[in-house]
């Protein structure tokens, strides 16, 4: 894609609501786990709510490990926090299989042929403005091949009720990480508040993240 007459990579955020195939999409000019956030939040705050599972594609960036043999999944650390932060339930494709994925990729492939290609922009912001336009006037209003209604009405009531509200719950990037000794009665404390923690971690320091939970731990001598 070109902008401002020069070519450039751009990394697309796409996310599909598995019932009303509504599509919320955002680019970035990176593929790292801050973008990943951003781009799961943003997509909340489209969707006015919170879906009870998402499923990604096992990005580098959210999975550590995803055994093919046992379909074990290991993710990121962050990413739990993140998930236990906004209650939902992650969960990976399984790798190669493309049943597993097949509203991911083809959301991906709709954005890119029907909003990307083609388009040249002068400005990352007349970027942003083309696409929040097109969401809302192209992929909320035609009439999906599988569901043969607008993913605008078929979002409408059933699957927007089904959404977690925010409440106003603060973004994931505003938290803090805080490091803590675990104390004798298998507590850690943040801010006057005790949070317990296995006994087996007694003396150790317990990394918090300040979403309800601890996303990594080491003894003495542990990294």
């Amino acid at each position: 894609m070109a902008l401002s007459g020069a070519p450039v990579r751009i990394y697309l955020f796409v996310a599909t609501l598995s019932y009303s195939r509504r599509v919320f999409v955002q680019a970035f000019r990176h593929d790292r786990q801050s973008a990943w956030f951003s781009g799961l939040e943003a997509a909340f705050r489209h969707f006015d709510g919170v879906p009870q599972v998402v499923l990604v594609d096992n990005p580098r960036a959210l999975v550590d490990q995803h055994d093919l043999a046992t379909r074990e999944v290991r993710f990121n650390a962050r990413f739990n926090a993140f998930a236990r932060h906004w209650d939902f339930h992650p969960r990976a494709c399984a790798p190669y299989r493309a049943r597993s994925k097949g509203k991911v990729e083809r959301g991906v492939g709709y954005v890119k042929h029907n909003a990307i290609a083609g388009h040249d922009f002068v400005t990352w912001a007349a970027l942003e403005a083309h696409l929040a336009h097109w969401m809302g006037e192209v992929a909320d209003r035609r009439v999906h091949g599988s569901t043969g209604e607008t993913p605008q009405a078929r979002f409408a009531p059933a699957e927007a009720g089904a959404l977690r509200r925010l409440d106003g719950r603060p973004w994931f990037a505003q938290l803090r990480q805080l490091t803590r000794q675990v104390q004798s009665d298998c507590a850690v404390e943040v801010d006057a508040n005790s949070d317990s923690v296995p006994w087996r971690l007694i003396g150790a320091a317990d990394r918090c993240d300040g979403a309800g939970g601890c996303i990594g731990r080491s003894g003495p001598g542990e990294p």
